[in-house]
């Protein structure tokens, strides 16, 4: 199981805090576990993370990969000027699954397949079940993987994945955001294809000689793949591995 670091936010500010930089709506703290991101002023991905009310105090966990731990801890103390928020570590580790929840866990919002998640003072431990497997079968980004500083979140599906809120009002990078739900129609975006071979994560993708998009995560003959859509069609290429979007039916 990846690394994962599991913050507090303690304060009187930490809820108007977040709200106000992160893609979801805190409100849904009171329904459990939410999946969110904090961006650039220009749309752009920097982390995702779950947040949950913690259930043994007034605030908030926060967890998130730890390969962008340290970055985004930067991020939030910068933001926080003189709102009355601490940032911390929990001292608890993340533990998850697809089969029956333990008491105290939280089903992942982004689908009912990815299952539940729990946070303790145990080890960090997982049940064995084939996430890369599950994530290509929905089209589930991965942090460092599919979600880079380049992303854009809606072509990375956060709407579908539940990770963004479009009523919920101004937060950093809502005004791109909303522009792109609104006026216009995306052109590319992460979609699943099947894949005839295997090549590594990062293969560029073309067709008829031209660049499409990048071939990603792999699993049971298919994969996750940023494409461009208007050059999606019919077959493509991943270096030796033949690439085609799945019929529809």
């Amino acid at each position: 199981m990846d690394a994962r670091r599991i913050l507090r936010l303690t304060g009187a500010d930490t809820n108007s805090f977040l709200q106000g930089l992160v893609t979801n709506d805190l409100d849904k703290l009171a329904d459990g576990l939410i999946y969110a991101a904090l961006l650039t002023p220009q749309g752009k991905y920097i982390a995702d993370f779950f947040l949950v009310a913690d259930p043994n105090g007034d605030g908030i966990l926060l967890d998130v990969a730890e390969s962008l731990a340290d970055g985004l801890e930067k991020r939030l103390a910068m933001y926080r000027l003189r709102a009355d928020v601490s940032i911390a570590p929990s001292g608890l580790n993340l533990q998850r699954g697809t089969g029956k929840a333990p008491a105290g866990a939280w089903a992942d919002p982004r689908h009912a397949d990815m299952g539940w998640r729990a946070y303790s003072a145990a080890p960090p431990d997982d049940d064995g079940s084939d996430w890369d497997a599950i994530r290509v079968a929905h089209c589930i980004p991965e942090t460092g993987i599919e979600l880079t500083p380049d992303t854009f979140i809606l072509e990375a599906g956060f709407e579908a994945l539940n990770g963004v809120d479009f009523r919920k009002g101004c937060y950093v990078g809502q005004e791109v955001t909303a522009r792109m739900k609104h006026k216009t129609e995306l052109r590319k975006g992460l979609r699943v294809v099947d894949v005839r071979g295997a090549v590594p994560v990062g293969t560029p993708i073309t067709a008829n000689g031209k660049p499409v998009g990048t071939l990603f995560t792999q699993a049971g003959g298919q994969a996750i793949a940023f494409l461009r859509l208007d050059r999606a069609t019919g077959a493509m290429q991943a270096s030796e591995a033949g690439v085609t979007l799945p019929a529809k039916g």
